[in-house]
């Protein structure tokens, strides 16, 4: 029994030095905790050409590039041939997800950065954006940025509008001001 306890104690004593020594590597940094630190974070992440080893295109036609790069033919010949208006919903969960988090799109990278400039600014949407754009380009479509961009911005505005006319209103009261 004497021998038990102390096979226990010492593996305590060293799953709680593992512990303590994983703490101490672990990255200065981390996540932001004020809007000031993100902001920082943001501006250092549009400047690079690589976020957490994967290279971030820095526009459009260099994002089209990367994935032609990254996806295989026969991949490609599948993607071609799913019809455009559900494209972005069968990719989204997949190809999508994978562009939001390698490509940085919630905390800022250069090209989130250029398709914010162009109109497009949630990230979901970002992520769409690419995927419809990269399946126009596959069947030879013209991508037409300016006026893809407008639809994106006017599909989140619209939704926006219609869930603000849903709501209910749960309790309303006016202050005095002093």
């Amino acid at each position: 029994m004497m021998k038990n306890n102390r096979f226990l104690l010492l593996i305590l004593l060293l799953a709680g030095s593992a512990i303590s020594h994983a703490q101490k590597e672990e990255p200065e940094g981390g996540p932001p905790s004020s809007e000031s630190e993100f902001d920082k974070q943001y501006k250092e992440n549009i400047r690079k050409e690589v976020l957490n080893g994967v290279y971030i295109p820095k526009n459009l036609e260099d994002a089209m590039l990367e994935l032609d790069k990254r996806i295989s033919e026969e991949a490609r010949a599948k993607f071609k041939i799913i019809p455009e208006d559900s494209v972005c919903t069968v990719m989204h969960l997949r190809l999508g997800q994978w562009m939001i988090h390698n490509w940085g799109f919630y905390g800022g990278s250069r090209l989130s950065h250029y398709l914010r400039s162009a109109g497009v600014t949630f990230p979901d949407d970002m992520a769409d954006f690419l995927i419809l754009a990269y399946h126009r380009r596959q069947n030879g479509r013209p991508i037409e940025i300016k006026q893809l961009a407008t639809e994106f911005k006017e599909k989140r505005k619209k939704e926006y509008q219609d869930k603000m006319k849903r709501g209910k209103v749960i309790h309303e009261e006016v202050r005095k001001r002093n």
